[in-house]
């Protein structure tokens, strides 16, 4: 983990410009630099107003206050939905003022949005049907323009294309996409999104996400980066819905999208509570059944899962970010029991591993220290946002030094429902007394 961990020699200055030696001070994490990310899909709901005509989440049967300190509790990112045939049912009514809402809500309390997906063949409106490949593409290009510039400055992380492997071949449903794919090429649709992407948005980190963790999505990042497409992510899917992968596959893949050079995105990763989907189903989608409820057996091996999943992708230096896919089993992708939450919103004990590891270990919770006679403590752990008696300062790579000034009512401490609990596994902090 020595990729993820920072040291800083912090001087704590007094309203007057000079150090404060020997002085207790209260240091505490605010933040992971880390993107910890669950969908948010629920909140559109919540947050947004009432349920237009495509639902976007599980928020039936519980409500914000539930769902938000949960979410609040562990994540930085949220990943909201802007499907095509959901965000824009009629021609020319989107759902611009709810996912707006949402977001925004959601910047407010320090996490980082990102928008799913610009591109994909899936999730499509009826009324692209039937229109020619020349109008299709005109409509897509002015799709992409109008959410990425729309949104810049709120949602500024997009999945711009999603699933672009299968995305010309696709044989599951009729679709407006697939058709253009197939006569454009794969290579072609990428530089499309991303380079309408870019032009709205030239700050906006850009995702090429796929499902298809074969050789044959390396062959298409291959081609695309050949072709001069700047990408700035890689998303590789990990919907373990047949079981967990184990570490060493996982870290075979890794490595294997890790040679390109780019960081890796763990877009959308399900570990189940309940039985395991039969291994023959290859299509997950294809798998549907009334109930697949979560079991006491289920939930014990989730939360035993989801620890040795983590720690596999923290502790690779090419991953930049993990997104669970659901916080809560209710509105579910498939039913399946994947969420940390039971569906009547009470914690599984994958959410208490999970919160064990993102808000514990990997966390420096309110830890008093005290100065040198230079006015400086070590302050050591993940690289993030900390305070120091209430001010702002930053571990990050590369960055030894820092100081803070205090007010002069001295110390403010940080209460730990404003920066999350836990015990921390790791030597934190330390007091640095020069010799």
């Amino acid at each position: 983990m020595k990729h993820r961990i920072g040291e800083t020699a912090l001087t704590v200055l007094g309203p007057d410009g000079r150090p404060h030696a020997d002085r207790a001070v209260t240091v505490a994490q605010q933040r992971h630099d880390f993107a910890f990310g669950n969908i948010g899909f629920d909140f559109v709901e919540l947050v947004g107003g009432p349920a237009g005509p495509a639902r976007s989440g599980g928020s039936e049967r519980l409500g914000l206050d539930v769902l938000g300190d949960a979410w609040l509790g562990l994540f930085n990112t949220a990943t909201l939905p802007f499907y095509w045939g959901g965000y824009e049912p009629r021609r020319g009514e989107p759902d611009t003022r709810r996912l707006t809402a949402t977001a925004s809500w959601l910047a407010e309390r320090g996490v980082t949005v990102k928008g799913h997906p610009l591109v994909w063949h899936t999730v499509q409106p009826d009324w692209l049907l039937g229109l020619g490949l020349d109008e299709v593409s005109t409509l897509l290009k002015a799709r992409i323009r109008d959410l990425v510039s729309g949104f810049a400055g709120l949602i500024d992380v997009w999945d711009a294309v999603n699933e672009a492997v299968i995305m010309p071949v696709f044989a599951n449903g009729p679709n407006a996409i697939t058709p253009l794919a197939w006569d454009r090429g794969r290579i072609a649709m990428v530089r499309m999104a991303f380079e309408q992407a870019r032009a709205a948005n030239p700050g906006a980190t850009l995702v090429l996400n796929d499902f298809d963790l074969t050789s044959a999505y390396e062959c298409l990042i291959e081609g695309v980066l050949e072709a001069g497409i700047r990408i700035d992510a890689i998303g590789l899917q990990t919907h373990m819905h047949q079981g967990y992968h184990g570490e060493e596959r996982m870290r075979h893949t890794l490595d294997r999208f890790a040679r390109f050079g780019l960081p890796l995105h763990l877009t959308e990763t399900t570990l189940v509570s309940g039985h395991l989907m039969p291994p023959e189903i290859e299509d997950l989608n294809d798998y549907r059944i009334p109930s697949w409820p979560s079991t006491p057996e289920g939930e014990q091996r989730q939360a035993e899962e989801i620890v040795r999943h983590y720690r596999s992708l923290v502790a690779h230096p090419a991953v930049q970010s993990i997104n669970y896919w659901g916080l809560t089993d209710d509105g579910a992708w498939l039913g399946a029991p994947v969420g940390l939450l039971r569906a009547d919103g009470s914690r599984k004990p994958s959410y208490d591993a999970l919160a064990g590891l993102i808000k514990g270990e990997w966390w420096l919770p309110p830890t008093e220290m005290r100065t040198s006679a230079d006015g400086v403590v070590t302050v050591r752990g993940f690289f993030g946002d900390y305070t120091a008696g209430g001010a702002a300062f930053s571990i990050r790579p590369g960055v030894t030094a820092a100081s803070v000034t205090l007010g002069d009512q001295g110390t403010a401490r940080i209460g730990a429902e404003d920066v999350g609990a836990g015990e921390s596994e790791l030597t934190p902090a330390r007091v640095n007394r020069p010799v």
